[in-house]
Formats: structure tokens, C-alpha cells, sequence
């Protein structure tokens, strides 16, 4: 059976085609500029030359048959029709206290979804756009919704209970959410096996570091406390988000600069970050290559950045009491040894200790990555995440089903013997290149 995953954004829709019998990935890509002139898809599919194709997507509807058409075309497709495709698992972002796992999604969870995009208006409509347009496209497929906030849905009221009137909680759902949820999932479950540990037996402290940033604190394998909020603008310094301020800021800016609530939401969603303090890049490959020029300002964004990172750390090493490992995951923290670095030195008094050498190579989108010192108390490894897994399995499992809560579910790569076919192929092609690759892979341990 074919699953299909979406992952709609306002302007792009990104998706992925799985052979669930194989346990393979067929194809994967992107929808690009929907909405917009020059939309494009970009198509990757084993052993075919990657296609990229201009074809204007004034909407969803479109994006979503473009989609489809290219995953069946007879020259470079991987399904010979639309009938193979067996369910369809939709990327949801913010499911508020509604939603504790992921569902099926049917007349009366569409509208729970509606009723919620208050608390994430810059996310959950277009998430829900692309909903509608697959059900329109592909009306008789059953169709899931993985929520990014689903896994923090364990947290005690410590954690997600803000400072303020109690009635905002009661009346407006004013509370901490969290995002990042499938990928803390994934490498939590990935990081027990490592550690060849019961996943409710092990200590965690996630760092989900790209663009948009989180981290997670995972207590006897349960999300514990993250640092983004009731909105995913909260905690860390990221590409464009400004993590925390002082509330006081806002309303001396709208004061001073006579700026709207629109405006200063814009700023800091899109203006701030590591965006705001060097005034040029929100790319941190770009930011790096500044920094080892020696421009102050993209040193200084490095700096402020994995000090924020270190301060979450030190704070959920606290709030933990015991940390079996540190995890660090998504783009900059698969690719990014600087940001890796700043974030865990002087981290030694805590037991933890980062490899120097073993953190600079530790570059590798296609492995499991070991970077601590011999002698550190707590593991620092480097997992490539994997949400697109996450949302097939829940997707066929809920269609077949057999889905229950993490908490009472087994996921495929929770088994020691799981292997990523394509990692697996691209790692030989990785080590072709970086022969010393090899001496960093972490293996996992016999419980």
C-alpha cells in the first residue's frame, strides 16, 4: 500500500510517497510559490533524475493535482495510478487541548481544526487549505491529521500554565503548547535505543535547531517542558523569530515607533532572530561563513544564539535532575558543529562534554552521530529527524486500526534492527567521500 504525506505551508506544499509493504520512500519534493507567479514542483524520486517543473498553482486544489499528476506520470512517477494510494497523512500544527494524538480526519475534527486557528493563525489555515483540497482531489482516501503539539500534550500544568489571569486559560486556551512534536517523537524513540534503554526509563534534552527552533525536555520518555509557547514564537533565538523578550518591549515599540499589533507581530515572526541582529541573514551556513571573515555582528548572532540553546539546557538539566543524553536535530542541528558547540561549552561541571574534532566532522544527514567526549557523563549524539515516518505510521495505523498514544504504541524504528533504506544508501555514498564518518556512527547499545 501507497501512503501519501502533506505538509502545507501558506505558499508551498511539501510531500512524501511510501511504499508501506517495501518500507521504502518513493518519492518526495515540493510545491513551490503557490499563490504566486513561477510556482513550481520540485521531484525526487531513487534512480530517477530529479525533475523540476514550472506549472502555475493559484491554489491548493491545484498544488495538490500537480502532485499527484507528477507522482503518476509515466516517465518519471512511482505509482502507476491515484487508486494506489491507501491513505493520506496531513501535517497539523496546532491541535490546542483538543487533540492529545493523532486522528482521522473527518466533518467534526475539521471543524475542532477551524475553531483553533486563532492560536495559530500564521499555521492552521493553510494546513487546513491543503486538507480540504486533497479530500476534494482524493474524496474516497481516508485522510489523518498529525498535530506538532500532540506530543507535548504529557507536560504537567508546572510547565504549560502561564503567569497570568486564570480566566485567559479558561476562556481563551492561554497556555503553553509546544511544536516539533513528530520530531521529538522520532529522535526520543531513536535516542532510547542508542542508549539501549527503555524509552520510559531515559532522560532526554532535544534541541530541534533550523530556521524555526525548540527544545525539548522528555522525562521518562514524555515531553516534560519546551521552550516554545503558546505560539511557536517563544524560546529560542531562530532564523527569523525573535524566541523570548521582554513583554514590556512590545508596548514600549507601538509607543514609540506608533507600530500597529500587526506590525510588531510581523517583526517578530519575520524580522528578528538571527535576522533582526545581523540585519542580512536569517541562513546560518551564511552567518558562519560571515563570522569566520571576521564580521563582529555575525559572531555576535552565533554567540547570542547557542547561549540561549545552553541556558534551556542548564534549565531542563534542573528540571529533569538526571539527562541520560543530549540530542541535537533538524538542519542546523545535524550541519551546524558552531551553533553544536556554543550551545555545550563549559557545559563540563554537568557532565557534559562535546569532542572537539568529533562535533566539527559530525556533517551527515544519512546517520546517527556519537559527538562526546569518551568520558562525558551524558551522551551527545546527532539524529536526523524523520516527521514524514512519524506521520505514515500514524497515517496507516489509524487507517488499519491499530493506533494508540506513543505511550502504548510501538513505532517501527524503536526496534534496533531498523534501517533507513535510503539513509542506509546515502550513507555509502557519504563515507565514499568522508571515510571517517565511520568512527562516528553511533551504534546501539545491548539493554
Amino acid at each position: 500500500m501507497v501512503i501519501l504525506t502533506l505538509n502545507c505551508g501558506s505558499s508551498s506544499v511539501k510531500y512524501q510517497v511510501y511504499d508501506w509493504d517495501k518500507k521504502s520512500v518513493l518519492a518526495s519534493g515540493i510545491v513551490e510559490r503557490v499563490g504566486q507567479e513561477g510556482s513550481v514542483i520540485n521531484h525526487k524520486a531513487p534512480g530517477v533524475a530529479d525533475v523540476s517543473i514550472e506549472h502555475e498553482c493559484p491554489n491548493h486544489i491545484v498544488s495538490i493535482e500537480l502532485i499527484l499528476k507528477t507522482i503518476t506520470d509515466v516517465q518519471y512517477g512511482v505509482v502507476k495510478s491515484m487508486s494506489e494510494i491507501g491513505v493520506v497523512g496531513h501535517r497539523m500544527v496546532h491541535g490546542g487541548m483538543k487533540f492529545a494524538r493523532s486522528v482521522l480526519i473527518n466533518d467534526e475534527s475539521l471543524a475542532t481544526f477551524k475553531e483553533l486557528i486563532d492560536l495559530a493563525p500564521l499555521h492552521n489555515p493553510a494546513n487546513i487549505m491543503g486538507v480540504e483540497a486533497a479530500k476534494a482531489v482524493l474524496p474516497n482516501v481516508p485522510h489523518c491529521a498529525i498535530m506538532d503539539t500532540a506530543w507535548h500534550q504529557t507536560m504537567p500544568d508546572t510547565s504549560y500554565l502561564y503567569a497570568l489571569p486564570h480566566e485567559w486559560y479558561d476562556q481563551y486556551m492561554v497556555r503553553r503548547y509546544g511544536f516539533h512534536g513528530t520530531s521529538f517523537l522520532y529522535t526520543a524513540k531513536r535516542a532510547a535505543v542508542l542508549l539501549g534503554k527503555d524509552p520510559f526509563e531515559t532522560n532526554l534534552i532535544i534541541a530541534h535547531i533550523g530556521n524555526g527552533s525548540s527544545i525539548n525536555a522528555v522525562k521518562n520518555g514524555c515531553s516534560y517542558d519546551t521552550s516554545m509557547g503558546m505560539t511557536p514564537l517563544e524560546g529560542l533565538v531562530m532564523g527569523t523569530r525573535s524566541g523570548d523578550i521582554d513583554p514590556g518591549i512590545i508596548f514600549h515599540i507601538m509607543k514609540k515607533a506608533g507600530l500597529s499589533p500587526a506590525d510588531v507581530e510581523k517583526k517578530l515572526n519575520k524580522e528578528s532572530g538571527v535576522l533582526g541582529v545581523t540585519g542580512r541573514w536569517s541562513d546560518r551556513r551564511d552567518i558562519e561563513n560571515a563570522a569566520e571573515a571576521g564580521d563582529k555582528i555575525a559572531i555576535a548572532a552565533q554567540e547570542l544564539e547557542g547561549y540561549r540553546i545552553k541556558k534551556y539546557i542548564g534549565a531542563y538539566y534542573a528540571a529533569l535532575g538526571h539527562v541520560d543524553a543530549i540530542v541535537f536535530t533538524a538542519g542546523v542541528g545535524e550541519m551546524g558543529p558552531v551553533t553544536r558547540h556554543l550551545s555545550t561549552v563549559g557545559l563540563e561541571e554537568l557532565g557534559i562534554k562535546v569532542d572537539a574534532d568529533r562535533n566539527q566532522k559530525a556533517k551527515c544527514r544519512n546517520a546517527e552521530l556519537e559527538i562526546s567526549a569518551p568520558d562525558s557523563k551524558v551522551k551527545v549524539y546527532v539524529i536526523p529527524t524523520d516527521e514524514e515516518l512519524v506521520m505514515t505510521e500514524d497515517a496507516y495505523a489509524l487507517m488499519s486500526g491499530t493506533y494508540d498514544v506513543h505511550t502504548n504504541y510501538r513505532y517501527s524504528f524503536q526496534e534496533p534492527s531498523y534501517v533507513n533504506k535510503q539513509r542506509e544508501a546515502g550513507l555509502v555514498k557519504d563515507l565514499e567521500k568522508k571515510p571517517y564518518l565511520a568512527s562516528l556512527i553511533a551504534h546501539p547499545r545491548k539493554k
